[in-house]
């Protein structure tokens, strides 16, 4: 496996991210022309765009988008992996290079959302208010939510949006200090 940047002239990986959009993020890119759009927004010179490739196979694919924060904020989004690499050390590869390519952009902290429209956590299909954070202390992952998988590569959860998406649809915020805290003070 090797980890490269998605170049606009490779029309073949470009359809093939924009596949695993389509097949994996359906509530987002329904139609492969969504999906296509978003994968060539994605390839702006300000962006960063990676995929996980064997031979010519693209296995996954994420991508950086710097936020308008001083401190260095770098949102990923977004992360697809191939159904049949999950869990095999492709998605946890994509993160640990993106995020080198942010430090390398001076870069300090990486954040996500982490959608559930899919019932997927005990966040899902209830009023999250008048106490948001009450019912994010005591979340549950239900049903395979990537926040799981995000915190075993070191992100840390620090909101949710509730109905985000709709009623009982939130938005989970995580996000991940890549650069030491020491190092930001000097």
């Amino acid at each position: 496996m090797a980890i490269i940047d998605l170049a606009s002239e490779n029309e073949v990986a470009v359809r093939q991210a924009a596949q695993l959009l389509v097949d994996l993020l359906p509530q987002g890119w329904p139609t492969i022309e969504s999906a296509l759009e978003e994968v060539r927004d994605s390839l702006a010179p300000e962006r960063i765009t990676r995929i996980a490739v064997d031979g010519e196979e693209v296995m996954g694919w994420v991508g950086g988008l710097k936020m308008q924060y001083p401190g260095g904020v770098w949102e990923l989004h977004p992360l697809v992996v191939r159904r049949n690499r999950q869990r095999s050390g492709v998605g946890r590869a994509l993160v640990a290079d993106l995020e080198e390519r942010v430090r390398e952009r001076g870069g300090k902290v990486v954040y996500l959302g982490a959608d559930d429209e899919r019932d997927e956590t005990s966040l899902a299909g209830i009023d999250l208010y008048p106490n948001p954070l009450e019912h994010l202390e005591r979340i549950r992952n239900l049903r395979g939510h990537p926040y799981e998988f995000y915190q075993k590569v070191g992100y840390v959860i620090v909101g949710v949006v509730p109905d985000a998406n709709g009623f009982g649809k939130p938005d989970i915020h995580l996000a991940k200090r890549i650069v030491p805290l020491a190092e930001q003070q000097t």
